[in-house]
């Protein structure tokens, strides 16, 4: 019989006994002080293009809120993954004159 170190790890555990890792939330940083990218993309969507919204540093309540916003404005659906938001379409334009309205210093990322 092995004995145990003290270095032991579990490798699966049915009942999920050990506790959760905690994740820091972010605080927000204010608009004026965020580098924010806009990029439109077509890679690893069978064709469709999406606008990607990058740079944010915000918590995920802000995220969400300011991605409802962004997806009313154009008019599209949208979701958020990896902490950028994902704007259905080739919106760039529209979102970089909403984000520089609400204070962010976007740019355009990458070209035709």
């Amino acid at each position: 019989m092995a004995k145990s170190s003290p270095n032991h790890r579990i490798v699966y555990s049915e009942f999920g006994t050990s506790p959760a890792p905690e994740e820091e939330i972010p605080a927000d940083i204010p608009p004026q002080q965020q580098q924010v990218r806009i990029q439109a993309s077509r890679s690893g969507r069978k064709g469709k293009t999406v606008t990607i919204v990058t740079g944010l540093q915000l918590s995920l309540e802000s995220l969400n809120t300011l991605l409802k916003q962004l997806k009313n404005q154009c008019g599209s659906g949208g979701t958020i993954k990896d902490n950028t938001l994902e704007i259905q379409g080739d919106q760039t334009q529209k979102l970089l004159q909403i984000m520089t309205t609400l204070g962010y210093k976007a740019k355009i990322s990458g070209g035709k």
